[in-house]
Formats: structure tokens, C-alpha cells, sequence
């Protein structure tokens, strides 16, 4: 009788820690699942961010190597107009020409305001030459 007793209290407590064995692997189930999720989350926000940064690396990269070209052609433009002011007269020349051209034969206002201007551009073009 002892034992009958034994064993059915040895069952009950095998189906209690069987039932809670089943619930705390649904519970398992349940955080690694909760998990995979948020891991996969960060993994697709960890992509967005590395793209997001590559384009922006690659935009840098590319505004550089425009920066760079066009201060080279700033550079090549500015040593051939100090080639030519430095070297010849031939700016000071044709300007000093067109305004006794304009003195001669009364141009128009906007004449002598344009001859003002490359005078001004022509000043303007030596003193950042000889400032750079």
C-alpha cells in the first residue's frame, strides 16, 4: 500500500514536472523567439546604417575630387592671366585703346560702364595674383 502510494505520488510529480517542463519550454520558445526578432532588427538597421554611410562617403569622396578638380582649374585659369599680365601689356593695351575709341567717338554710357568693369576685373584678377 506504501508503495502504490509512492508511485502514485511519483507520477503526479512526474506530470507536474512535466507540465512545467512544457511551460518553460514555451516559455524558452517564447524569449528566443522575442530575441531572433530584435536581433534581426538591429541586423536590418545595422545594413540601413553601413549603406547610409557608404553613400555618404562616397558622396564626400566624389564633392572632394570635384573640389579638387576645380581648384585646379581655378589654378591653370589664374597662372595663364598671370602669364598674361605679367608678361605682356597686351590687356593694359586693348583697354587703354577701346577708351580712346569710346573718348573719339562718344559711346554710349553702357560702354564706358563695361570698360569700367574689366578694368575693375582686370585690377581685381592682379591683386589676387599677387596675394595668393
Amino acid at each position: 500500500m506504501v508503495l502504490k502510494k509512492e508511485l502514485a505520488a511519483c507520477s503526479r510529480s512526474k506530470r507536474n514536472l512535466s507540465q512545467r517542463l512544457c511551460e518553460t519550454e514555451t516559455n524558452m520558445l517564447a524569449i528566443i523567439s522575442k530575441y531572433q526578432e530584435e536581433l534581426n532588427l538591429a541586423t536590418a538597421h545595422e545594413h540601413k546604417v553601413a549603406d547610409e554611410y557608404a553613400r555618404v562617403y562616397a558622396e564626400k569622396e566624389a564633392r572632394g575630387r570635384v573640389i579638387d578638380s576645380l581648384h585646379q582649374e581655378a589654378t591653370m585659369w589664374m597662372d595663364r592671366f598671370a602669364l598674361t599680365l605679367n608678361e605682356s601689356q597686351e590687356l593694359h593695351r586693348l583697354l587703354a585703346k577701346a577708351k580712346a575709341m569710346t573718348d573719339t567717338y562718344s559711346a554710349p554710357e553702357e560702354i564706358h560702364g563695361l570698360l569700367s568693369y574689366c578694368q575693375h576685373m582686370i585690377d581685381l584678377m592682379a591683386h589676387i595674383i599677387r596675394n595668393r
